[in-house]
């Protein structure tokens, strides 16, 4: 089993930042990937980036590129979301998520943040 604990989430007017953490515990070897969903009301949940453990490698969803940024802190086992630019289309439930390498899935997920972008 693995736990994520996300933090960071709140409130900021369009155009501010907001920086979310996510600290993962548990069986966390062989952590194969590290990725932030969000999810909107009655909608699934969708990618927002994700980051290659081994090797840092990223990639994102094309709304949030240029303005979000995802980075890991291997020995902390922590993986953040740095949100520049917000929108009020940010405005969501942001989730992180764990895979082994294992595995093609996302297998463990937190519990969620509410991020709200004002207009």
């Amino acid at each position: 089993q693995v736990q994520l604990v996300e933090s960071g989430g709140g409130l900021v007017q369009a155009g501010g930042s907001l920086r979310l953490s996510c600290k993962a515990s548990g069986n966390i070897v062989s952590i194969g990937a590290m990725g932030w969903f969000r999810q909107y009301p009655g909608k699934d949940r969708e990618s927002v980036a994700r980051i290659i453990w081994s090797d840092g490698s990223t990639d994102y969803e094309d709304s949030v590129e240029g303005r979000f940024t995802i980075s890991r802190n291997n020995a902390k086992n922590m993986v953040d979301l740095q949100m520049n630019s917000l929108k009020p289309e940010d405005t969501a439930v942001y989730f992180c998520a764990v895979r082994h390498i294992w595995r093609s899935a996302y297998e463990y997920w937190g519990q969620g943040t509410q991020v709200t972008v004002s207009s």
